[in-house]
């Protein structure tokens, strides 16, 4: 049994889903069959005996009306009444006390397959003459003096038959039954399992062919197909995240490596004569301290980068109405920047956003910091905001340098800066406006910048306008 048990589990489950199934039906179809004969069997054998009952009280009457000894037994028209009342396999026999033949009528019978017997009352009794099975019904009779008991036999050759042919007609649907269910739960189980294979597929293609492959075509609207939804949403964040660490890396090397290379210049001019000359020792040290201070500047904005790409628009995602919010920043701006003038403009209907307030804190103050670095000689900053079709605009605009039209399409590049006064002279590392980017998509919003050369420069900031409910 163990052994049986152990090969069922190493089964594929379309085979496990097909036996079940088949198992199932068998059962099922053979319990019905088997109790539909056995009623049917019980009630025909029923309908026997009310027949031979019926047909002893027929004879019980006429003896009863029409004959007062047993002579007229023998008149023509006593027996030809007693062979009306027969059926074909029928035989009925009068018989005294003594056993001796009163009367004899039978329609296919031969009265020797059943002895005479005596009864005291009314009984029934099966019997078997070779193959032939015959039921008996014997009841008692006067007539005048004359004592005896009266028989009725029939032969169940022809109930016998039916009922084998009706338990091979059960044996032989219900193979037909097994075999049509057996197929039925094969093309069902297969048909099941169709899914969880394109599924297993698509793994092995992930394994052998990269993250890009998907589950395809499974759009049941089941469970299988809801598996299938959640396995591509997670082979999307797995693709992007290893994307995004490969960018990083990518990033990270391409940046890394000139502030690396001037180090270790500086380094190799140190070791070789610089430290014994205090000027060239100064020059040096205070070159490698600036480039520490890019390289550490350049890990922070990438893990910054990194991190907003990932996170989640719903992580403490907070109503922020934005008056009281810019009214925040502009102190803050104010500051850490005092040389600066921060005008804000706000319209009179207050509007909502709904963010982590951190989130659009870093996003504004990322535009605040650029236009400050960029403003040049004018020192003003105009910060404002407006609500249009439902929808919240909050723009920073500079008097500074400007941007030439034809680099405004890179400027949200990862570590994108425009050669003219965006150099290594000012502070930065070129990711700021990719945070920017990919913290306000994050919420359905968007980032644009118009800028004209000398002119200055402006960025919108625009989000979806929230009502508190």
């Amino acid at each position: 049994m163990k052994s049986i048990t152990c090969y069922l589990r190493r089964l594929p489950v379309i085979w496990k889903l097909m036996i079940g199934a088949t198992l199932l039906m068998f059962l099922l179809f053979a319990t019905y069959n088997f109790a539909q004969y056995l009623v049917l069997k019980q009630w025909m054998m029923h309908q026997e005996r009310d027949t031979l009952h019926t047909m002893m009280s027929q004879v019980q009457v006429f003896l009863k009306d029409k004959t007062d000894s047993a002579e007229s037994l023998k008149l023509p028209d006593t027996q030809a009444y007693m062979r009306d009342i027969l059926g074909k396999d029928q035989m009925m026999r009068m018989i005294d006390e003594k056993g001796k033949e009163l009367l004899l009528v039978a329609k296919n019978f031969d009265p020797a397959w059943i002895s005479p017997v005596q009864a005291r009352s009314d009984f029934l009794e099966d019997a078997w003459h070779g193959e032939d099975h015959i039921l008996i019904y014997r009841s008692p009779f006067a007539l005048g003096t004359e004592r005896g008991t009266i028989e009725i036999a029939t032969n169940l050759e022809t109930f016998d038959h039916f009922n084998d042919t009706l338990l091979w007609v059960m044996v032989i649907g219900g193979f037909l039954a097994v075999c049509i269910s057996a197929l039925s739960g094969w093309a069902i189980a297969n048909q099941f399992l169709r899914p969880v294979k394109a599924l297993a597929g698509a793994i092995q293609n992930v394994k052998q062919k990269g993250l890009q492959e998907r589950v395809t075509n499974i759009k049941n609207g089941d469970e299988i197909s809801e598996l299938a939804r959640l396995f591509n949403e997670l082979m999307d964040q797995l693709e992007t995240s290893f994307r995004q660490q490969k960018q990083f890396v990518d990033d990270a090397s391409h940046e890394l490596r000139t502030p690396i290379t001037i180090l270790e210049g500086h380094l190799n001019l140190l070791h070789r004569w610089g430290k014994n000359d205090p000027a060239v020792l100064d020059e040096s040290l205070t070159a490698s301290l600036q480039e520490v201070r890019r390289l550490k500047g350049l890990v922070q904005g990438l893990l910054a980068l990194t991190r907003a790409e990932s996170s989640q628009s719903s992580d403490h995602a907070e109503f922020i109405r934005i008056a009281p919010f810019l009214a925040q920043i502009k102190i803050r701006a104010e500051t850490l920047y005092p040389e600066f003038t921060f005008k804000l403009s706000l319209e009179q209907q207050d509007s909502m956003v709904k963010m982590n307030p951190l989130h659009l804190e870093q996003i504004v103050f990322i535009v605040i910091e650029n236009a400050v670095k960029y403003s040049g000689e004018n020192k003003l900053v105009h910060i404002a905001y407006r609500t249009i079709h439902h929808e919240v605009q909050i723009s920073v605009q500079d008097h500074g340098i400007g941007i030439p039209e034809a680099e405004l399409p890179n400027v949200f590049n990862r570590f994108y800066r425009v050669d003219k006064a965006r150099n290594r002279e000012i502070e930065g590392t070129g990711l700021g406006l990719s945070i920017a980017k990919n913290l306000i998509q994050r919420y359905q919003g968007q980032i644009s910048m118009t800028s004209a050369e000398n002119e200055g420069t402006r960025v919108i900031l625009t989000l979806p306008a929230v009502s508190q409910t």
